[in-house]
C-alpha cells in the first residue's frame, strides 16, 4: 500500500512499550548488548540473546541496537565529537535523512531515543523512501536556525540518491537555504555514508560530519551531533527517551553549550 502519512508521529505501541518502568530494563539490555559487542560477539545473535534476557518487545530491541555500542568505540567516539562551541568558521556535511528524520520525529511527538554516545536517533527507519511530511519544514527552519546560530560555515546536504524523493527534497533544501540567506548545497550521492566517512581531507582539513549513524561515527573525522542539538534545544516537548547506560562517561547536555569549549 502506498504511504499516505501525513506526520512522522508516534506509534500507538510507545505509549506503554516506552513507560518509565520500561526504561530500567532497556538500559540494563544497552549495558549487556554494548558488553557483548566489545568482546566481538554478533550483533543479531547478541540482540536476541539480551532482548529475550529482557523480554523486550521488538521496538523495544530495535531501540536498544540503536543505543548500544562497545566501550571502544565509544571512546574513540566521544573522543572526535565536538561541541556547539568549536563550529564556528567550519564546514559541515550534513547525513541529510539521519538528521532530518529525527528532527521531524521529534516534532510528530514520536520517541526518540538517546543512546550511549550522546545522539540522537528515532525508530522508524527510513526503507528505501521518504516522504514529505507536515513536520519536514518546520524541521528544517529549525535545523537552519540551529546553524545560523553556531556561526558554522558552509553547509553540505547528503540525500541518498536511491531513497525515492530525494530530488525533492533536495530542491525543498535549496529553497529553504535560498529564502534564509543560507550557504547550503545539497548533493545526491548513491552512497553518503561512504562519503561522510571517507575522511577526504584527512583530520586536518576543518570539515566536520553531522550524523547519528554508527558505522559513520566509528569511520569519520570529527563530528557533531546536530539532530540531538536541534532537538534539545528546539523542541521542549519531545519524547525523548534516555537509554545512556551507567558505564557512560559523564557528560553535559548539548542544550547547555559546553561540550568542546
Amino acid at each position: 500500500m502506498p504511504d499516505s502519512r501525513s506526520h512522522r508521529g508516534p506509534d500507538p505501541r510507545d505509549e506503554a512499550l516506552f513507560a518509565p518502568g520500561a526504561i530500567p530494563p532497556m538500559r540494563g539490555a544497552v549495558a549487556d548488548l554494548s558488553w557483548l559487542l566489545g568482546r566481538g560477539y554478533a550483533e543479531a545473535s547478541s540482540l536476541k540473546l539480551v532482548g529475550d534476557r529482557h523480554r523486550l518487545a521488538e521496538r523495544q530491541r530495535k531501540a536498544v541496537m540503536r543505543s548500544s555500542c562497545a566501550d571502544d568505540r565509544l571512546a574513540d567516539r566521544l573522543r572526535r565529537r565536538l561541541g556547539p562551541g568549536t563550529l564556528r568558521g567550519r564546514p559541515l556535511r550534513i547525513d541529510g535523512f539521519n538528521v532530518l528524520t529525527t528532527v521531524e520525529a521529534a516534532l510528530g511527538g514520536a520517541v526518540v531515543i538517546r543512546g550511549r554516545d550522546g545522539s540522537l536517533r528515532d525508530i522508524a527507519g527510513m526503507h528505501g523512501t521518504y516522504r514529505r511530511v507536515e513536520e519536514t519544514r518546520p524541521a528544517i527552519a529549525r535545523i537552519g536556525e540551529a546553524l545560523a546560530g553556531l556561526g558554522v560555515g558552509p553547509c553540505c546536504w547528503l540525500l541518498d540518491r536511491p531513497v525515492s524523493n530525494s530530488g525533492r527534497l533536495r530542491g525543498i533544501l535549496l529553497d529553504f537555504a535560498a529564502e534564509a540567506g543560507l550557504d547550503w548545497t545539497a548533493e545526491l550521492p548513491f552512497d553518503p555514508d561512504a562519503e561522510l566517512a571517507a575522511r577526504p581531507g584527512g583530520p586536518d582539513d576543518g570539515a566536520v560530519v553531522a550524523s547519528a549513524d554508527s558505522q559513520v561515527l566509528d569511520h569519520c573525522g570529527p563530528w557533531f551531533p546536530l539532530a540531538a542539538f536541534v532537538v534539545e534545544r528546539a523542541v521542549p516537548g519531545a519524547r525523548l527517551v534516555d537509554l545512556s547506560d551507567t558505564s557512560t562517561p559523564a557528560r553535559p547536555s548539548l542544550a547547555e553549550g559546553r561540550p568542546g569549549q
